[in-house]
């Protein structure tokens, strides 16, 4: 596996907004700080499910997508974990996301999820490519909003 180094400390965006899923509740609950392991974000109901699709980072484009086309979507209903005002949708899996003390994986690109026909119809087709991202977490930690989102290495194979 070869990797391209870019330059570790270039700061490409910050956490906007975060959220986990609590047993009892429909809607994502905000935090403003989780903390995770590989296992997922401790406290979430997801935890341990699947660790290569542990956490969701969406991208606040989704949700200016969302808006340009007139629909009103709050954050942490498109599903997400984590927001951030980078878009990440164009980095190949493998990419690892550094955010605060912690790094992330590109595991695959979100699937299209049909209960988003509840908010509007348009939406599953509207974010078909652009959902957001699943990752898994390669370096434990906590993360804050306002934490500083970083590209650490971008997989070439």
């Amino acid at each position: 596996m070869s990797y391209s180094l870019m330059n570790k400390d270039e700061v490409v965006g910050k956490v906007l907004g975060l959220f986990l899923s609590k047993k009892g509740y429909s809607a994502r609950v905000p935090k403003q700080r989780i903390k995770v392991d590989e296992n997922g974000i401790l406290g979430d109901k997801f935890y341990a499910k699947e660790p290569n699709r542990s956490l969701l980072v969406t991208s606040f484009s989704s949700y200016q997508m969302a808006m340009n086309k007139g629909i009103m979507v709050g954050y942490g209903k498109l599903g997400e974990n984590i927001i951030i005002d980078y878009n990440p949708y164009h980095l190949p899996v493998g990419t690892e996301i550094k955010i605060g003390d912690t790094i992330l994986q590109i595991t695959q690109l979100c699937t299209i999820c049909k209960s988003l026909t509840k908010i509007d119809s348009q939406l599953p087709k509207l974010l078909k490519r652009d959902r957001g991202v699943f990752v898994k977490v390669v370096k434990s930690g906590a993360i804050t909003i306002d934490d500083k989102v970083s590209i650490n290495y971008i997989n070439l194979h």
